[in-house]
């Protein structure tokens, strides 16, 4: 009996290679597309979207741009080690020409005929340029200039950028405030939570064929959470060595046991704060406090000096804004859709502007990144955001009074 035919399967469901179809679409990968499908119709600025090794960000692409208008024609440019002619030739072969040889005012006469040809017959041109963060700063300052090429009426190249995290401190750097200022969309694609990489799970299992949700134990998800982080091609990694542990056993379901065991064949340790570094499984008395109540993030709302709602969460990331998807929601004009973005780790939270039309405001400074201390207030608008770190209460509860001895009032969300 094979693999496949044991577990009730009719396709690998955890391959490491990008599949749209087996594309499981979360909250953050939703709002990624619907920035990439922006550009569509909005033809001026950059989008970016940044992401994790792993966390999803190639299959996101080829599902975005298999669903493309016949209207639309499209480049992608992944190899990214390039010179800024190599760079052009390789956009221009995408486009189907035989670019090389050529003087680099060639070729961007070439690319600038190109794109006036599509535009005047009615076509909207894309460049997608994956694995951005190897990208040099010349070849970056030559896609805002071509950026730049245009009608009378419109800019005609729309262009998505994407990469991995190092790729927004790129383009922060001093040296591409121009590129920077082109920006106008930004997402970070972050790992997966508890539910979701559940959900995950059992969503490429269903693709794969299998009929019903009882090929994990509800205590194998908790032990791939804590051993994949949450990051999506770890998760394919660890289910996929527990499904072939299983089945050298001749098991037909797996169990948490099975996911520790694909865990020691990998010689995986527990995955620390989803950012592809493992840590020994050894927590003082402390952290696993802070295991137990996982939420360490509270944030009070206000507005007019009155508390409207108490949210509190876990590590991980968290967007502030007027739109109904994000975690922390305020509906007013003065707080763009997608306005800020908050990161919880081990050592607080970071609060970061998401090129928000009215900005973020710490007292009277107005701030794009800032690590937040306990009881701080940020304004949006006319509303508030106070800060409070949950494991301040913590070390209050367990006798150590050096800290502020206010205990946070606590909603969970």
């Amino acid at each position: 009996m094979s693999y496949l035919s044991h577990f009730k399967l009719q396709e690998q469901p955890f391959r490491l290679t990008p599949d749209p179809d087996f594309l499981y679409w979360s909250k953050q990968h939703a709002r990624a597309k619907a920035y990439m499908e922006s550009t569509i119709w909005l033809a001026d600025g950059f989008v970016v979207i940044t992401g994790e090794i792993g966390s999803g960000k190639t299959t996101l692409l080829q599902s975005f741009l298999s669903e493309l208008a016949d209207d639309v024609v499209y480049a992608v440019v992944s190899q990214t080690q390039l010179t800024p002619t190599q760079f052009l030739q390789a956009v221009l072969a995408e486009f189907g020409f035989k670019p090389f040889k050529k003087l680099k005012v060639e070729l961007l006469d070439m690319l600038n005929m190109f794109l006036i040809e599509q535009y005047s017959n009615g076509k909207k041109v894309v460049l997608v340029v994956d694995e951005c963060q190897n990208l040099s700063r010349k070849v970056l300052e030559e896609i805002r200039l071509l950026s730049g090429i245009e009608t009378h009426k419109e800019k005609v190249l729309r262009i998505i950028l994407a990469g991995q995290p190092e790729l927004k401190e790129t383009l922060e750097s001093p040296a591409l405030k121009q590129l920077l200022q082109r920006v106008r969309l930004r997402f970070h694609i972050g790992p997966l939570n508890r539910r979701e990489s559940r959900e995950y799970v059992e969503h490429r299992l269903s693709i794969a064929g299998r009929e019903k949700n009882d090929l994990f134990a509800d205590d194998s998800f908790d032990v791939v959470y804590r051993y994949s982080g949450g990051v999506p091609r770890l998760i394919n990694t660890l289910c996929d060595t527990a499904l072939l542990c299983a089945f050298a056993d001749e098991k037909t379901s797996i169990d948490a046991a099975d996911v520790l065991t694909a865990a020691e064949e990998l010689n995986w340790e527990e995955h620390e704060n989803n950012t592809g570094v493992y840590r020994q499984p050894h927590r003082s008395s402390k952290d696993r406090r802070t295991e137990s109540n996982s939420h360490v993030t509270q944030i009070e709302i206000r507005s007019d000096g009155e508390i409207i709602d108490v949210l509190t969460f876990p590590l991980g990331r968290v967007i502030v804004g007027r739109s109904p998807d994000n975690e922390v929601y305020i509906k007013s004009k003065f707080v763009s859709r997608h306005h800020a973005q908050l990161l919880s780790d081990e050592n607080g939270c970071v609060i970061e502007d998401l090129n928000s039309t009215n900005g973020i405001f710490l007292g009277e400074k107005q701030v794009k990144k800032y690590r937040l201390r306990d009881g701080d207030i940020v304004s949006l608008g006319v509303h508030e955001l106070v800060y409070h770190d949950l494991r301040n209460a913590e070390d209050l509860d367990s006798g150590d009074t050096s800290r502020n001895n206010r205990k946070p009032l606590v909603k969970e969300q």
